[in-house]
């Protein structure tokens, strides 16, 4: 027997030679098949699937709370973070921390407060259009998302145009003095955020996912999670 007829008898394929058209050919099909498969799963992480806190608030009359939230209000160089436990709003703390040590330092205060998503403020101009400071915090938030979803948390972006003008009219009509303000601004322009995000039951927010696709699949099984248990 020749030497093909041998292969063949012990079950063994030999690839047939392509010519340099058709591996072109099948290298486009086998990328938009891969481009498919992954344009789907990330489809499928909508805010449908995905719900934010606020919205399942407002689908459930009468729940007090479907997860803690946290606001947070990113600055040049201080990040003021709020609390949202059911429709509870409190200012939290302001952080003075920058990169990576900012990141790891919203996930441990994110743990030890027992939240479930982030709800980041998205610097826009008056006429909601993009400014150089919304680029830095999208930034930030892709890298926490990552570190997010890791624990099966979310991340949002919310719209946050005028919140440190309504926060420092708060606090004034609080009576706080003028050295108590200066030093809880940014904490209150997180409070704001998180009102004018539950005041809109999540409507507008942006969900903000890491590129990886096992960290989707985590957060669709984290969010699934949440619904059994809620019904």
């Amino acid at each position: 027997m020749g030497t093909a007829k041998q292969l063949v008898s012990v079950g063994l394929l030999l690839p047939i030679p392509q010519s340099p058209v058709a591996r072109k050919r099948n290298s486009r099909l086998n990328f938009v098949r891969l481009t498919l498969q992954s344009t789907a799963i990330r489809a499928a992480l909508s805010i449908d699937e995905i719900p934010p806190n606020a919205l399942r608030q407002a689908r459930e009359s009468g729940l007090s709370s479907c997860g803690f939230s946290l606001g947070v209000d990113l600055g040049l160089s201080r990040t003021g973070l709020a609390l949202s436990k059911g429709f509870s709003f409190r200012p939290l703390t302001v952080l003075e921390l920058r990169g990576q040590k900012l990141e790891v330092r919203l996930i441990d205060i994110a743990q030890k407060q027992e939240v479930d998503e982030f709800i980041i403020g998205l610097p826009l101009s008056s006429d909601g259009k993009e400014t150089p400071q919304s680029n830095k915090v999208r930034s930030v938030a892709g890298r926490l998302a990552v570190r997010a979803a890791e624990k099966g948390w979310r991340v949002y972006l919310q719209e946050e145009y005028g919140t440190s003008t309504q926060a420092m009219s708060r606090m004034i009509d609080m009576g706080l003095s003028k050295s108590a303000r200066q030093g809880k601004l940014d904490a209150y322009a997180a409070v704001m955020v998180l009102e004018r995000y539950f005041s809109a039951s999540g409507e507008g927010i942006e969900l903000v996912l890491p590129k990886q696709l096992e960290l989707q699949n985590k957060l669709r099984k984290a969010s699934s999670m949440e619904d059994e248990f809620d019904s």
